[in-house]
């Protein structure tokens, strides 16, 4: 009985860390060269946070949220309102 158990939790431990391996390597963000390619993946461009207010006139998109996303694309923010890219 205790082969068994052990057996059981070391199946559940692996097959856990190969879901949590591909979970974080779908999420991983990419730097842009440019507005362009990133409104090809996020229309409304990237917010730092939910509460970034756009400066700029009106958008036709809601931004897509992500800090890190953000930081990673922080040059393409041209006028510094935590916003890349909207449009």
């Amino acid at each position: 009985m205790n082969r068994r158990m052990i057996i059981s939790a070391v199946i559940l431990l692996s097959l856990s860390m190969s879901l949590m391996g591909s979970a974080s390597s779908a999420t991983s963000a990419k730097a842009y060269k440019n507005c362009k390619e990133l409104n090809k993946d996020y229309k409304g461009g990237v917010a730092q946070t939910a509460s970034a207010k756009n400066k700029g006139g009106k958008t036709k998109y809601k931004p897509y949220v992500s800090k890190e996303l953000y930081n990673l694309n922080k040059k393409l923010d041209r006028d510094n309102d935590l916003i890349a890219c909207e449009q």
